[in-house]
This record gives C-alpha cells, sequence and structure tokens, in this order.
C-alpha cells in the first residue's frame, strides 16, 4: 500500500510517498481504506522530532491522527454493528507500532472507529476526530455548569473552532479572540463577543466579563496573561504543553485558577466521545472546515503552507 513517511527528521522534504504491506484487521478490529487524512501541528512535531515519536532504524514514521474513509474488512468478534463499506471517520494514536494515519489502509481496534458525519464528505470528515476531541477533553476536565462564561483564544483555528462550538453546544456564553479579518468567522462558529486577539487580551475579556470569566479554552497557547481574566476559583485549559508549564502552574496557584491539560489521547478508543462529535457534526453544531486537499506527493507542500500559519480549517491528504 501508498503511504507518506519519513526516514530522518528534518523539514517537510523528508516526506516521502512509501511502499509498506497492507493490513488487515484481525479479532475486534476493523480496517479503513482510508480516502482522507487530516494534517496536524502534532504530525509537524513527528516529523521534526519533537513528539515522542522515535525513528526506528531504517523502519517508516507515518504521521497522522485523523483519517475517514470507508471500512472494507471486519475481524471476527466485533460488536460495533460496522459493516463492509460504511463511511467512517476515527483517531489514530502514531506511537504505535504501525504507524499514522497517512496510509491508504488502516487497522484499528473496533472502539476507534464511528460512522463519520451524515453530509460531510471523506476530507471534511477527518478535520473531526483528533481537533474535536481535544476541545472537548479541554471542556469536559472543566466541568462547568450550563450557563457559564468560557472564554477561547486561537478561536478561528481547528481546536479553537470546535471548543466555541461544543461550548455552546454545552449551553455556555462564549467570548473569543479573533484578528480582524477572522471577525466573521469566530461570530459564525457562535461566538457571543469577539475581542481583539493579541496583547491585552486578558482585559479585554474582562471588559466583555467585568467579574471574570469562569474557564479559558488557551487554544493559542497564550499561557500566563490569560490569568487575569478568570475569575477567582475559575479555571485554564490549555490544549498542548506549554514551555515552562510548571511557572504557568505555580502563578494560576497564586491567584486561585486551576490549570488542567487537555490531553487527546485520554479518549483513544472512546467511542461514545467520538460518536457525540459524529452526532453534533449531524446536528450542525459543528463546522467541518478543510482549507485545501492534496494528494500523498504533496505532503511536504500541505506541512509548509501549515507551517507559514494562518490556514482556517483543516489541510487534507487525499489517498
Amino acid at each position: 500500500m501508498k503511504a507518506v513517511g519519513l526516514l530522518r527528521y528534518g523539514g517537510p522534504e523528508v516526506l516521502q510517498v512509501i511502499e509498506r504491506p497492507t493490513p488487515h484487521a484481525a479479532h475486534g478490529e476493523v480496517r479503513l481504506r482510508v480516502r482522507a487524512a487530516a494534517v496536524n501541528p502534532v504530525d509537524t512535531l513527528i516529523r521534526t522530532g519533537a513528539s515522542s515519536v522515535r525513528l526506528n532504524g531504517d523502519v517508516p514514521v507515518v504521521p497522522g491522527l485523523d483519517i475517514a474513509g470507508t471500512v472494507d474488512e471486519i475481524g471476527p468478534g466485533t460488536t460495533s454493528g460496522l459493516s463492509i463499506g460504511d463511511r467512517v471517520m476515527a483517531m489514530v494514536n502514531p506511537t504505535r507500532a504501525a504507524g499514522g494515519g497517512y496510509a491508504q489502509w488502516v487497522v484499528l481496534p473496533e472502539s476507534w472507529v464511528v460512522p463519520a458525519p451524515r453530509d460531510a464528505d471523506h476530507a471534511e470528515a477527518a478535520t473531526l476526530p483528533m481537533n474535536g476531541l481535544t476541545a472537548l477533553h479541554a471542556l469536559d476536565q472543566l466541568n462547568l455548569a450550563a450557563g457559564s462564561t468560557v472564554a477561547v483564544t486561537g478561536a478561528a483555528g481547528a481546536v479553537g473552532g470546535y471548543a466555541v462550538q461544543l461550548a455552546k453546544a454545552a449551553g455556555h456564553h462564549v467570548v473569543a479572540d479573533a484578528a480582524a479579518h477572522d471577525v466573521e468567522l469566530v461570530t459564525g462558529l457562535g461566538a457571543d463577543a469577539v475581542v481583539a486577539r493579541g496583547p491585552g487580551v486578558a482585559e479585554r475579556f474582562r471588559a466583555i466579563a467585568p467579574a471574570g470569566v469562569d474557564a479559558v479554552v488557551d487554544a493559542a497557547l497564550t499561557g500566563p496573561p490569560l490569568l487575569g481574566a478568570i475569575r477567582h476559583g475559575g479555571s485554564l485549559a490549555v490544549v498542548r504543553s506549554m514551555p515552562d508549564q510548571q511557572a504557568l502552574q505555580e502563578a494560576a496557584r497564586r491567584v486561585g485558577v486551576s490549570l488542567v491539560s487537555a490531553y487527546v489521547h485520554a479518549y483513544d478508543g472512546r467511542r461514545d466521545k467520538l460518536d457525540l462529535l459524529r452526532r453534533l457534526a449531524d446536528d450542525g453544531a459543528l463546522s467541518l472546515r478543510v482549507a485545501d486537499r492534496f494528494p500523498p506527493e504533496e505532503a511536504p507542500r500541505a506541512h509548509r503552507l501549515l507551517e507559514a500559519g494562518g490556514v482556517r480549517g483543516r489541510l487534507v491528504i487525499e489517498f
């Protein structure tokens, strides 16, 4: 089968189309004929060697956490009700021996795979699992009462956009930041108020919520400056470890704010969580945004575009 992988760490140019053995579904597993794999920031960390995914001799590393396609093989002993030909989506953990999702076929335990959103094509469905589960894990940890005020940074991005929409679906009042050219986008995602992003954003959030917001989902990795926007007893959720996480933890403790970290792999194999995202997409509560599509041979260009910044939605490799 065709896959996209790397044999050395480096820039986008290390990505290459490779041949790998086609896998088969064993007991309790299903095989997906992958039609689309989203390109995420963590994929660039895998490529550069900054992630926990390690090269192993001459075995290529295959990035990719988000996939969508069709079920084309079902192992014995499955109980999920999936059938051959079903349109599905899944999140992949690229630390596993078989690697990630940049491949024509991927085999996963059945609990990792759910039906794709009803009206989504494969590329659109591939934008949802990892980014949606990251935002969902952040909000789940905050454990907020309905009607809370939640601020979201990086709201125009994939994780931030899902955080806005998931918070709205949970009945919260949402304030968000955005650059001037993204205000219409973020408002369209459902934010009740939008402030300018950049230095001083905490003060601008306070102007909207003078008593302080109940929580912030920090998809932009703004960090300590956001503590001033949060009421005493409130919470800050970060979607990735900060460069000085311990200092942030201590700063939060000093001002009476709880710090939680979203860890998407806490939801590995959580069919219930991934299927919740599917249902919300079916109901129109989540927007599936594809920025552009690429054949496998152009994976390096997709990585370059992502690292250049300013992408709205997800870049997708189509197989």
